[in-house]
């Protein structure tokens, strides 16, 4: 626990040192900025620029994000098939820009569980090929599952930033961290299995550059503002070992199910 919650002012430390402090004024319904990016303080900029840049060096989930590959699931397992994911079919009606990236992270994730349970992933497919239709985003084009989470995430942030949407990449790498975490927290004992103490403390770290950028981001965002606030609960996330995951998991665990619960409300 010292330890990450060094990494964790350390990192604070640095990110304040890029420019001059923001005063963040409470967010209010008349007072949040419409999303722009070139409204964004320069300072603000930078700062965000240096979480991305860390959040570049971190690697997926283990267990989650390639389940097929990495957690062996017997027949019978195979045949309890998990009831907890998200149904394709409640995204079309999805109206806003925010929900639409956040339902394909979703939607990423839950496709990875399913196919590792054998499950037919057609409306999976469906629901993803139509979204990404209708964002229109060739940022998310250019992802390639042949290539680490590292290199997609960098690929993701650069892209986005150049086209002015680095408020729908935290937002995106913010819902697709919450539905692998509540993923796990769904069957814990057999999910854990792939996590050592160094993805442990990866998950932790990551859940404080997330946090970091959206309290830094929410002033310019309505939707990131909401999201932020729901975040809250998950700040005491600070294991570095995975008996301390476990543990903080099974505590959190009805914050996480609020926290998914509210990414497309």
């Amino acid at each position: 626990m010292k330890k990450i919650l060094f990494l964790a002012a350390a990192f604070a430390l640095t990110l304040a040192s890029c420019g001059n402090k923001q005063q963040k004024a409470e967010i209010t319904e008349d007072s949040v900025k419409a999303f722009e990016q070139s409204q964004i303080e320069a300072s603000i900029k930078v700062q965000l620029d240096s979480l991305a840049s860390e959040a570049k060096k971190l690697k997926g989930i283990p267990g989650i994000q390639n389940m097929k590959d990495s957690i062996q699931l017997t027949d019978e397992e195979k045949m309890v098939k998990p009831t907890y994911l998200m149904d394709p079919a409640e995204t079309a009606e999805l109206q806003t820009l925010s929900e639409k990236y956040r339902a394909l992270a979703m939607l990423f994730v839950d496709k990875k569980v399913a196919e590792a349970y054998d499950m037919d992933v057609t409306a999976y497919d469906e629901a993803i090929s139509k979204l990404l239709a209708e964002v229109n985003d060739p940022a998310l084009g250019a992802l390639n599952s042949s290539v680490t989470y590292e290199e997609n995430i960098s690929t993701l942030y650069d892209a986005e930033e150049a086209a002015g949407r680095i408020n729908l990449f935290w937002e995106m790498t913010t819902a697709s961290t919450v539905e692998q975490v509540y993923v796990l927290c769904q069957n814990i004992d057999k999910y854990i299995s792939a996590i050592d103490d160094a993805a442990a403390e990866n998950m932790t770290f990551r859940m404080i550059l997330l946090t970091d950028a959206m309290d830094r981001l929410a002033d310019y965002d309505a939707n990131v503002a909401e999201l932020n606030d729901a975040m809250q609960p998950l700040k005491v996330l600070d294991a570095l070992t995975v008996d301390q995951l476990k543990s903080q998991l099974m505590e959190l665990k009805g914050d996480i199910e609020a926290v998914r619960a509210s990414l497309l409300k």
